[in-house]
Parts: structure tokens; sequence; C-alpha cells
């Protein structure tokens, strides 16, 4: 796959702006200089991408012959749908009959060639390649995906759903899809991204999402993975918001064979707001990675995180999150926390809590807990009259489902909750044994 890269995107459009084309060679050159990451670099040493970068995925092209299937199956209701199959935006499987006024929504193909408004100014531009070796690989191969700009002032009610499908019918690919979310002064829009592909399929999916927040706007983004169990998939979410504006994320993950999600968000104007919550399941030999970074930039700036983790077989998880507050951000406030559960003496987890505090009237807490089901209280749900498999679900619903009530969109919402606990049926064995110790 690098010498794929090294060749420079043969397989992209060739008739894109001279910015395009600059962006993704700037990435390209990158990603060739760096490669993909080892375990010797500290924000890799407890994953192993070597399984992806031993692998010969090309590059998806055209749309599978069971695509439209997968998006009938995870459509919301009355949401605005819009279709990335093997990273192109797929508009005959999109349904845009819902959009409201004030709201646009361009593939970033033509919207690149037509000058849309915000594009050059935010495209590949709101991380940096240096830091993030996906995302470089990902704006090398820059060449569709989805943008979604909100014009100042407008408060959209209804949802945008994006289903990103990956599949290249049995053959083993890989697709970049890329989306950008443009959200003007005093807008307000939920974003919902689900990533799928069908079951038992090998392929790589390596997505970026750009998210800018203008002042006083608001960005409710729930992303969904549920990728086959044989998949590996990388995605890199990153957030720039400005003064008194909202950026919330809500990541939920059930599928692949090895995840890493990276979000990054910078406060970049006083009094921004940043929460990031999540939910990860994994069983048999899966690993789940959530790298997370909240920059506060500036002062009078507030975060609160909260991820949780369900871990059985030989699952191993990553959590790796990390405040930075400047120098000059005073009257910050940021509460993080991860909590886990351990179904197996054999699952894993990696949690790494970091504050980085370069002022000094500022209110910071971390916590991490790593445990097992509480024996205290299966024994009180037994006592009445709850079997040992009924009462470890309840308590492990309940572990899970604080999260979850905090989702604003009621159908995504009932379409999550039935996802992560079908996934708790099939990840944990009923003969799961269960120690003494608590964890809420």
């Amino acid at each position: 796959m690098a010498r794929d890269v090294r060749r420079g995107g043969e397989n992209v459009i060739t008739s894109a702006p001279t910015w395009v084309d600059e962006r993704r060679a700037q990435a390209s050159a990158q990603f060739a200089k760096a490669g993909f990451p080892t375990m010797r670099q500290e924000e890799w040493r407890f994953t192993n991408v070597a399984p992806i970068a031993a692998s010969n995925f090309p590059l998806a092209t055209g749309a599978p012959r069971h695509a439209a299937a997968l998006v009938a199956g995870v459509t919301v209701p009355g949401a605005v749908r819009l279709a990335i199959v093997n990273g192109q935006f797929a508009a005959g499987l999109s349904d845009l009959g819902a959009l409201p006024k004030g709201i646009r929504i361009a593939g970033l193909r033509d919207g690149a060639r037509d000058a849309t408004d915000g594009l050059e100014q935010h495209l590949a531009k709101v991380f940096s390649i240096d830091a993030h070796p996906f995302a470089a690989l990902n704006t090398a191969f820059l060449d569709d995906g989805v943008a979604i700009i909100v014009t100042g002032g407008v408060v959209v009610d209804t949802p945008v759903h994006i289903v990103v499908v990956t599949s290249g019918d049995g053959t083993p690919v890989v697709a970049h899809p890329r989306v950008l979310v443009i959200a003007g002064a005093n807008s307000r829009v939920g974003i919902a991204q689900t990533f799928i592909g069908a079951a038992g399929d090998v392929y790589f999916n390596n997505a970026v999402t750009e998210v800018v927040v203008g002042e006083g706007a608001i960005v409710e983004l729930y992303t969904d993975q549920r990728e086959s169990e044989k998949a590996f998939h990388v995605a890199n979410i990153q957030a720039h918001v400005a003064a008194k504006g909202v950026f919330a994320s809500h990541a939920f993950s059930t599928g692949a064979r090895i995840m890493r999600h990276d979000i990054g968000v910078g406060l970049k104007g006083e009094g921004a707001d940043c929460t990031m919550n999540g939910v990860y399941l994994a069983d048999g030999d899966r690993l789940m990675d959530t790298h997370t970074s909240l920059d506060h930039a500036v002062p009078h700036c507030t975060s609160h995180e909260i991820y949780k983790g369900i871990l059985a077989g030989k699952a191993k998880a990553v959590f790796n999150g990390r405040i930075i507050v400047r120098m000059d951000a005073q009257k910050t406030d940021a509460k993080q926390t991860n909590r886990a559960l351990l179904l197996s003496d054999e699952a894993t987890i990696n949690s790494n809590p970091q504050l980085e505090i370069f002022a000094d009237d500022v209110k910071c807490t971390h916590g991490a807990a790593v445990g097992q089901l509480d024996e205290e209280a299966m024994f009180y749900l037994q006592a009445r009259g709850l079997t040992r498999t009924e009462a470890r679900d309840m308590l492990l619903h309940a572990f899970a489902g604080e999260v979850i009530e905090g989702l604003k969109i009621p159908a995504l919402r009932g379409q999550i909750e039935a996802t992560l606990f079908s996934a708790l049926e099939r990840d944990v064995n009923p003969s799961t044994a269960l120690r003494a110790g608590s964890l809420s």
C-alpha cells in the first residue's frame, strides 16, 4: 500500500483544482517519508498495525452489488441520508428529499471543482498530517466524499445521516472516505455517521472527518462503527470550535478486527464547549483503540468526557485521553472519565489519562477504573427472581446505557441501542466467570 501512495494518486481525479493537487502531494510525501506507525512510537505502542501495513489492499472502485441493501438496513427514518460507497459520494443511494433550507450538501469532487464556499479554506486544514499518518494517507488519495455546509443562523432540525459502505464483494480493498462539516455562526446541526460492510468481508476503511464549528454554533456528531468483524477500521475526527461554539461527539463501536479512533478537538475561542462520549464492545481477539485529545487554547472553555468499554474473550482495548490546557487558558473546566468492564481473565485494557496543564486557575479532573461486574449487585438481582444471565445483562445494559441516554435523535438512539445490546448478546458468553469487585 505504501508503494501505491508513493506512485501518487493514479486512481484519483486528475482534473482537481491546483490547491487539491498540492494538498494531496504534501500528504503523499509525508506518508512516504513517515510510513505506517509502529509500536516503537508512543502513540501506537499498544496497537500493532502490521496486519494493515503488510496487506495488499487495492483501492476500492465502483459500488459493491449489495450496497443498496446495506444502506437500506441502517436508514434512520426522517433523516437526510447521504451515502458514501467505497470512498465515493453515491447520489443514487442518497435521499435529500428532507433537506431543509440553509444547508448545502456537496460531493467533495464537484464541490472542489465548483469552488464551493469554505472548501479551500478548511479541507485538509483542520489537522496536521505530520501528527496523523493515516489521515495523511487518506489525504494522499483525496478524491471524493461529502461536504455539509450550514448557513450562519440556521437551525437544522432534520438530522443528517451519512452511511459509509466499504466492500470489495469478497475481495480485500481499501477506501478513504472523507467528510467536511462547516457550521456557520449561530447555526445548529446533528450529524450521524454509520460505518458498515458485509459480514465476513476483509477490508480497510480509513476515514477522516473534519468539523468547523463557527462562533455560537452547535454541532452534534454521532459515530456508529459496526464494520465487518474481519475489517480494519481507522477513523480520524478533528474539530475546531470557535467562541461560544459547542461540539459534541458520541462514538459507539462494536465492529472491526482492529479499530483505531482518533478524536481531536481544539477549543479556539472563549466560551467554547466540548462533550466526548463513547462506548466500545469487543470479544475474541479484537482490538479497540481510542485516542482523544482536547486542546484548551483560550480562557473560559469547558469539556466533559466519558468513555466506557466492555471486553470479553481475549479482546484488548486502549484508551488514551489527553487534555491540554495552554498557558493563557485560565478558567478552564475539564473533566475526563474512562471505565472498563473485563468479563474474562484474558481481556485487557491499557488506560492512559493525561493532563498537561500550563495555567494555574483551572479545574481539571481525570479518572480511570477497570474491574468486573459487581458480585453483590448480581446476588441482589438474583435474589429478586432474575437468572444469573438476566442479572448480568441488566447490569451491562445499565453500564452502557448511561452514555446512550445522551443521544438527542430518538430514531438514531433506538438504532444504536439495539446494535449495542445485540452486540452484548453476541459478544458476552453466558458462562463468563464473574469475580468480586465493583464498577459502575
